[in-house]
């Protein structure tokens, strides 16, 4: 995507400390990763969390920069660039981002979702809904990016601010009129979502999670509370009243406040009335209505799509049958069934919170005096206290469970599964199997199942690879399942 534009129409709402050199110069792209700048293009020195540009300005600068966003301007800058000193070159990324692609936010009615659960699914299903409804719809997701109907492989939950500017960008130019985004709090905590106008924010529920990067719940909470902390007046805040931090959340929010509920007080409330394993019947604001998707968590995301959708202006009657249809999401609760009926359960909980979650949806849901067999990891180079209090989840709300390997990542997977299996008590241990190669532990999991068993393949759900090692090897759980059920057949 070429543009070219002056570097003083692309300074609007930045705050400045020093310029050195003239504004009159063009600048043809942005970077913030020196090794990609070409001649013309604005530098940023990003202070990251392992390394600091400040270092690569020169790199930058061999590289042809014309302009340099930086928080301290160098003893030399050459006659040729453009140095700007800001306070936050992360913040300013965003601002100049936004005015370099035309403020694209500006056009689109953005809605964001941000919580520790439910992100992933509640954009989908927002997504589906509008498309149904007869929207042009986006989506910014862990899963993939949608423009309209044509899908963009996603790296990130949250890409970075020049990858969205870009993916709106496009977004406009192919008419939408809606983009439902996730919002992570390593997005938040580093500024990726700085300069977009948002009409919506929806949060879900914050538990234990990223404390590996947050160092502690605190911070994790902040990073989440800074979202709606930016929200316009214009904009409305969705919270979830069930969880104790959506207070917290709108403390200093100006945007319209509005809440939905299962438990507590809420401008949009529902109930659960029926949880079998085809699905769940919920009365949404005194409405009965049928959803394929299962458990208290699905009922909880629902209500949020369809309180957002109120908001966004859906007629009621057409609501509910839109949300009647709503169909589950890639590798979020996906059930796999075999021949000799035996129920497996891919999805992508990896904190403990929803591990339990789907657990305890699954306990209501499955037949008496038939087992749950439950295969579960963790990431290396993660969070490691969630570790062993994962693993008791697991066996507290399984019949049987194998600790087997996630993504390792450059840990030994052997060593987080030791980590995991801490916190499985004495007397539980007898239900415990390691198996650190994955598709075995899948595989023995189909083997131990009988007919009306139910298995839950946790922690890695839509994802189509393993990652050991620095290397992606194709790994598909709903692969696994799948052809381990046509073995079983045969």
């Amino acid at each position: 995507m070429f543009r070219m534009v002056k570097l003083k129409d692309i300074l609007h709402e930045v705050n400045i400390l020093k310029i050195s050199g003239p504004l009159e110069i063009e600048v043809k792209g942005l970077q913030f990763d020196s090794r990609e700048v070409k001649p013309g293009d604005m530098f940023f020195a990003v202070k990251g969390t392992n390394t600091d540009g400040h270092k690569y300005m020169p790199a930058a600068v061999n590289n042809g920069a014309s302009a340099i966003i930086c928080e301290k301007i160098p003893v030399k800058t050459g006659e040729k660039v453009t140095f700007i000193q800001v306070n936050n070159t992360a913040v300013a990324l965003g601002r100049i981002a936004a005015n370099f692609f035309g403020n694209p936010t500006g056009k689109l009615k953005l809605i964001g979702v941000t919580g520790t659960n439910g992100k992933t699914t509640i954009v989908h299903l927002l997504y589906n809904l509008f498309r149904k409804a007869g929207k042009r719809s986006g989506l910014i997701s862990t899963t993939g990016n949608i423009i309209v109907e044509k899908e963009k492989p996603a790296t990130h939950t949250t890409p970075d601010i020049l990858q969205i500017n870009r993916l709106l960008t496009e977004m406009v130019k192919n008419e939408c009129e809606y983009v439902f985004m996730e919002v992570s709090s390593h997005a938040l905590d580093q500024y990726r979502t700085a300069g977009l106008i948002f009409k919506g924010g929806i949060f879900t529920n914050i538990t234990h999670d990223h404390l590996d990067y947050h160092k502690n719940f605190k911070q994790y909470i902040n990073a989440k509370k800074k979202f709606f902390d930016d929200l316009g007046e214009d904009a409305f805040a969705l919270v979830n009243s069930d969880d104790r931090n959506a207070k917290i959340m709108v403390q200093n929010c100006s945007a319209g406040i509005t809440s939905y509920a299962l438990k507590s007080v809420a401008n949009f409330k529902g109930k659960i009335i029926e949880s079998l394993q085809e699905g769940t019947l919920l009365k949404i604001d005194n409405q009965e209505v049928w959803s394929r998707l299962v458990g208290e968590f699905n009922a909880y995301n629902l209500l949020a799509v369809y309180a957002a959708s109120d908001l966004l202006g859906l007629k009621n009657d057409e609501l509910i049958r839109l949300i009647s249809e709503s169909e589950p999401v890639p590798g979020r609760f996906e059930i796999i069934r075999s021949k000799g009926g035996v129920t497996a359960v891919v999805d992508y909980a990896h904190t403990p919170d929803a591990l339990e979650n789907i657990l305890k949806a699954l306990g209501k849901i499955k037949k008496q005096k038939k087992q749950i067999i439950t295969v579960v990891g963790a990431g290396g180079d993660r969070d490691k206290g969630k570790r062993p209090v994962m693993a008791g989840i697991a066996v507290n709300n399984s019949d049987k469970v194998i600790l087997t390997s996630d993504n390792p990542r450059t840990e030994n997977p052997q060593k987080i599964i030791d980590d995991m299996f801490k916190g499985v008590e004495k007397n539980e241990k007898r239900k415990v199997l390691i198996l650190v190669d994955r598709k075995e532990a899948i595989k023995i999991a189909c083997m131990l199942a009988e007919k009306g068993d139910m298995i839950l393949i946790a922690g890695k759900g839509h994802e189509t690879y393993q990652e050991i090692n620095g290397v992606k090897y194709h790994f598909d759980d709903r692969e696994v399942v799948a052809g381990m059920f046509e073995v079983l057949a045969m």
